[in-house]
C-alpha cells in the first residue's frame, strides 16, 4: 500500500517537478540569450553532447539550438575551465551564429568568497557591468586571441588585482568554446528534426 502510494504521488507531482526544472533551464538560457533572438521551441530542439575535451567536459550534457525563422541563431551550451583558482568552474554560454558571444554566466564554483566569486553576477561589485558581461560581443572575426586574456597578460579583459587565476581560467575557457562552437557550428545546427 505504501509503495503505491508513493508511487501515485511520484506520478502526480511529476509534471510540476519537469515544469520547475524546465523554468529554472529557461531563466539561465535568458541570461545568455534574449528570448527576442529566437523563436523556437529551444527546449526541445536539443543535441546531447558526449563528454567533450575541447569543451572541459567529462561529463555528457545537453546543447540547445535556437533558430530564428527557422534559421540558425544561436547555440547555448557548457564549458568548464578546469584550471580555477579553486578547482573547476563551469559555465555557460551562447554562441550566436555569427561567431559572436552572446552571454556567458558562471554555474558552479568554489572560489574564494570576496576574492575570486567576482566572475558571478551577484557577487561582482559592479552591478552596473558585472565582470562576466564583458565577453558579450566578442567574436573571433573581431577580437585576437591574444585579446581573450586579462590584461596582466597583453589581453583586454579587466581583471581584480590579487585574483587573476580565476578570471585567466575562465578567458581561456570561453575562448575554446567559442573556438568549438564556429568549428562545429554547421554540423551542429544540421539536424533540423528537434531533439536527439
Amino acid at each position: 500500500v505504501f509503495t503505491g502510494l508513493l508511487s501515485g504521488a511520484y506520478l502526480w507531482t511529476k509534471p510540476a517537478i519537469e515544469a520547475s526544472a524546465a523554468e529554472e533551464k529557461m531563466k539561465l538560457v535568458d541570461e545568455v540569450l534574449p528570448r527576442g533572438e529566437y523563436d523556437n521551441a529551444l527546449l526541445e530542439d536539443t543535441l546531447a553532447l558526449p563528454p567533450t575535451t575541447e569543451l572541459g567536459l567529462a561529463d555528457p550534457t545537453t546543447l540547445y539550438r535556437a533558430r530564428k525563422d527557422g534559421k540558425p541563431a544561436a547555440l547555448v551550451f557548457e564549458t568548464v575551465a578546469p584550471d580555477g583558482y579553486a578547482g573547476k568552474v563551469k559555465l555557460i554560454l551562447a554562441v550566436r551564429a555569427d561567431g559572436q558571444v552572446a552571454g556567458v554566466r558562471v554555474t558552479q564554483h568554489k572560489e574564494t568568497p570576496g576574492l575570486g566569486d567576482y566572475i558571478e553576477v551577484k557577487k561582482g561589485k559592479n552591478k552596473a557591468r558585472p565582470w562576466i558581461t564583458q565577453f558579450a560581443g566578442m567574436s573571433l572575426a573581431q577580437v585576437a586571441d591574444s585579446d581573450w586574456k586579462v590584461k596582466k597578460d597583453g589581453g583586454r579583459i579587466d581583471y581584480h588585482a590579487g585574483a587573476t587565476v580565476t578570471p585567466r581560467a575562465v578567458s581561456k575557457a570561453v575562448l575554446k568554446a567559442v573556438k568549438w562552437a564556429e568549428a562545429n557550428r554547421d554540423q551542429l545546427f544540421a539536424n533540423a528534426g528537434g531533439a536527439k
